[in-house]
């Protein structure tokens, strides 16, 4: 340990540290561009200059390590001095196109030029002119006017997405951002240098011109691309999620998501196949319905059938709370077959964030019921035995198990399927009675990730079931931490509920008596009769998430 004085505070910190990692540490933010906690030092960009005691000059806090005694000073004059040169020269060549600016708002040069440069330019030359709107690769626009060679994007690419297409060319107030001669920047997390990028020089050409960041509300959620759950914000304007990015979380995926993650994988919140009410089958044709009605005609159809002519399928696209309700509404009508099924994408993964399970809980379905860890072939022994006649009827929820034709054909052989979805696919094509549910971005729940981390998704688009179960007070709380105001245009709003309630209905209209008022009744109970989930709440879960106990050698080796 090493003491040192900064500004005149005394404190005890790691002498491995350089002075800007110690300062942050205790909460002291020293400005600075080029720097980044995951990459290696440049040293280039001279914002983060400090004053040490007894040494002849400024010193960058980014590379210099802490010593014993050190006498650190983040705000004397010449510091002042120096950051006021330092704004100077950056803003010299760089165009005053912050109205315009996609990163408007969230710009590091944007709140640097506020505190700490004199907003005065001693400049009265012409400025250099760069290339404006060049394509890097099909996600990521760059205009070189904006850059300040701070190199984070070039170090991110060599050091961590292990791609190096990114360079500098020509000299002095004339370098220029560029891929290497044949390249582009394709790689699958280039995305990752637009969040890095303290400017608005790499934008994102998806979300591009789209909104201002103070236009949106930001969530905090979980990317469903994978097993991972890297946690992500999804930003929401006028009741639609525009964009996602990641959010750190040290345990799951640092500060990065891969491109498919941010891109595809809340597409389908606000598409134009969204189910927007309960559909039942009448004369050969999907007919809107009241969800009285639906769930009076599920609960109808199946006491019907005898219990073993009955499955389900779960999902590992579900939550916790759902899957776990269906295990339960499963077990009060007696139906012993369920499974779901998996969605391994065998080689395609990789050695940073992307795993081959495309599903965000498939480890969570197998904790609360549904299915085996090892894929014994329960979901192909169900699908098997409808083709032989003995399951007649089947309860899936939120999966497109037909989207494999092979089980699509299968399927066509039921005298009756119920589906839980939020859009049109080739399983809805099939069912008798379609039960709209939200969508992960419009929910509370949780799912559990490969490693066996529990983690919340929350509700940042609103639904009308939303407005019917909250009140004037939780609405205005749902507003604040996870909805703009505009987003409650009645036009954009769906009748979907999430499957954990639709459950609830249903097992009431079989004689059940559940009385879950929330996601976290149900996780509560979760919580209090699976030992993996023992002592685990909402509150206890937070923002970073919380691992399940481990009680078998079988869930040990999932971590």
């Amino acid at each position: 340990m090493a003491k040192i004085t900064i500004d005149e505070k005394q404190y005890d910190v790691d002498n491995k540290l350089t002075i800007i990692q110690a300062a942050l540490e205790q909460g002291i933010q020293i400005p600075h561009f080029c720097w980044h906690p995951k990459l290696s030092v440049a040293g280039n960009c001279r914002m983060c200059l400090v004053e040490v005691e007894k040494l002849p000059k400024l010193v960058i806090a980014c590379s210099t390590q802490v010593t014993d005694g050190m006498v650190i000073k983040t705000k004397s004059d010449k510091v002042i001095n120096a950051q006021e040169a330092v704004m100077e020269f950056l803003l010299i060549n760089h165009p005053l196109d912050c109205p315009i600016c996609d990163e408007a708002g969230e710009c590091k040069l944007q709140d640097y030029a506020y505190r700490y440069s004199v907003g005065v330019s001693r400049f009265e030359f012409d400025k250099v002119r760069k290339p404006k709107r060049v394509e890097l690769g099909p996600n990521v626009m760059l205009d070189t006017e904006r850059c300040i060679m701070c190199s984070r994007c070039v170090r991110f690419c060599d050091e961590i997405a292990k791609k190096p297409q990114l360079t500098f060319t020509q000299r002095c107030d004339h370098v220029e951002l560029t891929t290497f001669p044949g390249e582009k920047l394709d790689n699958s997390y280039a995305m990752n240098t637009i969040d890095i990028c303290p400017v608005g020089a790499l934008t994102s050409r998806d979300f591009r011109f789209k909104a201002r960041v103070w236009e949106m509300s930001s969530t905090d959620s979980v990317c469903v691309g994978c097993s991972r759950g890297c946690n992500t914000k999804l930003w929401v304007r006028n009741n639609e999620v525009l964009r996602l990015t990641p959010r750190f979380n040290p345990d799951v995926n640092e500060y990065w998501m891969c491109d498919y993650g941010r891109l595809e994988t809340f597409k389908h919140v606000n598409a134009g196949t969204r189910i927007k009410a309960p559909l039942i089958r009448k004369d050969g044709k999907l007919t809107e319905v009241g969800w009285d009605e639906a769930i009076a005609k599920v609960a109808f159809e199946l006491k019907a059938f005898k219990k073993h002519e009955i499955a389900a399928v779960g999902s590992a696209h579900a939550t916790n709370e759902d899957n776990y309700l269906l295990a339960k509404l499963m077990s009060h009508l007696g139906v012993t077959r369920i499974d779901f099924m998996r969605h391994v994408v065998e080689g395609d993964e990789d050695d940073i964030l992307l795993r081959a399970d495309k599903t965000p809980n498939n480890t969570g379905a197998v904790e609360v019921g549904i299915g085996t860890q090892d894929n014994s072939g329960g979901f192909h022994s169900i699908i098997n035995d409808i083709r032989q006649g003995t399951i007649r009827a089947l309860y899936v929820i939120d999966d497109n198990v037909a989207a494999d034709p092979s089980v699509a054909e299968a399927l066509s052989k039921l005298d009756f399927l119920i589906v839980h979805a939020s859009n049109e696919d080739a399983t809805t094509n099939l069912a008798d009675v379609i039960l709209a549910s939200s969508t992960y971005a419009e929910k509370h729940g949780t799912m559990t990730n490969f490693q066996g981390r529990v983690q919340r998704i929350r509700p940042a688009v609103a639904t009308s079931e939303q407005d019917r179960s909250l009140d004037g007070f939780a609405m205005s709380r749902l507003d604040k931490f996870g909805a703009h105001n505009d987003r409650w245009a009645k036009g954009t709003r769906r009748d979907a509920r999430p499957s954990w309630r639709i459950l609830t209905g249903v097992a009431g209209a079989l004689g059940a008596r559940w009385k879950y008022a929330s996601a976290e009744d149900v996780f509560t109970e979760i919580s209090s009769t699976i030992d993996s989930f023992k002592g685990m709440s909402y509150l206890r879960i937070g923002s970073r998430g919380m691992m399940v106990a481990r009680h078998t050698e079988t869930v040990g080796k999932r971590a």
